[in-house]
């Protein structure tokens, strides 16, 4: 059974939801046949990244909010995450475009490592304060999720994979998402935003014993 995950590496109720979603699947009975794939999505695709300008202050200058809200909304969240055991650093967090950081993702399918990628990129970003556009913080992920370092400057220095990532957005777009993370599972039900765990795990088991219903029917 697949579980698409639409999702980018600067939102922060992705990781939360990531974590929700885990405790999720660590209890449901055939966690074994669910295998779980990432979907490229960005929240603000004409970002320019700027190292020299932290989360806070990106958040603050586009919203139109004052320090004092931006601080006391980031807080909000930074709470939240420490629910799941993530400790949040906004003030680290760089302000990066993150279509490279989904073209590493997609190059992490390819060897089945998407899932270890996918948590290095979110902890580099939201914990670490790392430039999770830049290639060679990327280059180092891609090595220490256990992806070929010759592999992976090949594709950073090309365009590979551009095309997969853009084809996860329209997916998106057809499929309705309009805010992330979005899972869709079996093809057949849709979970918007960090659900609590007790949601994802219901979801599942309706999904697979409605998938293994429907193949018996069909005779497989």
């Amino acid at each position: 059974m697949k579980v698409e995950i639409w999702s980018d590496v600067m939102c922060p109720f992705c990781y939360i939801g990531k974590r929700k979603f885990e405790k999720a699947l660590a209890q449901f009975e055939h966690k074994d046949k669910v295998i779980v794939e990432w979907k490229s999505f960005q929240l603000n695709p004409n970002l320019v990244t700027d190292p020299t300008k932290n989360t806070l202050e990106h958040l603050a200058q586009s919203k139109g909010w004052t320090m004092d809200y931006t601080k006391q909304t980031t807080e909000h969240v930074s709470n939240i995450a420490k629910e799941q055991d993530l400790d949040f650093n906004f003030e680290k967090a760089v302000v990066a475009n993150s279509f490279d950081a989904h073209r590493l993702l997609h190059l992490a399918k390819k060897h089945n490592l998407q899932n270890e990628c996918k948590e290095q990129l979110l902890k580099a970003y939201f914990i670490d304060g790392k430039n999770t556009a830049d290639h060679e913080v990327l280059s180092n992920i891609g090595i220490n999720t256990g992806l070929n370092e010759t592999e992976i400057t090949e594709t950073l220095k090309s365009n590979l994979y551009a095309n997969e990532v853009n084809e996860d957005i329209y997916h998106a777009q057809q499929v309705g998402v309009k805010g992330v993370p979005f899972f869709v599972l079996g093809n057949k039900y849709a979970i918007s935003g960090a659900q609590e765990p007790e949601t994802f795990l219901g979801a599942l088991n309706k999904t697979f014993l409605e998938t293994n219903e429907q193949q018996l029917a069909a005779g497989f």
